[in-house]
């Protein structure tokens, strides 16, 4: 008798075992997140956002390197970065070549020195903040860098009608998951200070999803035919700008820019604080 009892509480505990393995999510996989509701319960993702990493440097894994500006030594010197790309981007051979004469003229053609906008994705992880509105309708995202802003289409996807700094957006709800397709994006800006750059026919989807109530995930899914080989993708966490007084403050940065564009332009150089006269 006692045996039997013996053999049946020894199967119990086997099968309770069995059931609690098979209600444990499976290691590294935390339950899904599900993010607070808008008055019309769609996830809730209004807040001020900003990336933490080094992609605006250079999108791919880099070592960190002497600056550009070699009187200001370490002050301007490249961070080390694991990229937020997977492994080389995917360029065609001519378009390769340009990313390297990008790279050796950055200090006169990186877009960012010339305060344009920074285009989708690259405003995104520009260090700068920026906030997500969403409203009964539609969606807006504005920038601090610039100023830029962008609305985005949450009705009946509608074509781009022109091509445009921040590009044409349409977006629509995943889940949990707010998708952006993006068309109509020119040709002016580049995806950061490496020189690393696209076409007029770059076409992005962009995912966000929240993961924490301050953290979202970012997805951009690139596709570009004239410059690469094939599509690619970028990701990485977005971090909610946690300060009680926390807002987009304005940033126009274009009179810090005049000189470089149009100062060649002038009779007589401007001197600058350090220059004897």
């Amino acid at each position: 008798m006692r045996s039997r009892l013996a053999a049946l509480t020894m199967a119990a505990c086997a099968a309770s075992a069995l059931i609690a393995v098979a209600v444990m999510p499976i290691s590294g996989q935390a339950p899904a997140y599900k993010a607070p509701r808008t008055k019309d319960g769609k996830p809730n993702l209004n807040g001020i956002w900003q990336a933490l990493n080094e992609a605006n440097w250079n999108i791919a894994p880099h070592a960190a390197s002497q600056g550009p500006v070699l009187a200001l030594g370490a002050a301007y010197s490249v961070p080390p970065g694991l990229g937020v790309v997977d492994g080389e981007l995917p360029y065609n051979p001519q378009s390769a070549a340009k990313q390297k004469q990008n790279f050796a003229n950055r200090m006169k053609e990186d877009p960012e020195i010339k305060c344009y906008m920074g285009g989708v994705p690259r405003s995104t992880y520009m260090p700068y903040p920026f906030q997500i509105i969403q409203g009964n309708k539609d969606i807006m995202i504005v920038y601090e860098y610039a100023g830029a802003v962008r609305t985005i289409n949450m009705g009946k996807a509608v074509p781009a009608p022109a091509d445009f700094w921040m590009g044409w957006s349409n977006g629509r709800w995943e889940g949990e998951t707010l998708v952006v397709d993006v068309t109509g994006l020119n040709d002016l800006t580049w995806f950061d200070r490496a020189g690393n750059f696209h076409s007029d026919a770059m076409h992005v989807v962009e995912r966000y999803t929240a993961t924490s109530p301050d953290a979202l995930m970012y997805e951009a899914t690139i596709e570009d035919p004239k410059v690469f080989t094939r599509p690619f993708k970028m990701s990485m966490p977005i971090y909610r700008r946690l300060e009680k007084n926390a807002q987009i403050i304005e940033y126009k940065c274009v009179e810090f820019a005049e000189e470089v564009l149009y100062g060649h332009l002038r009779k007589q150089p401007i001197q600058g604080k350090g220059d004897s006269k």
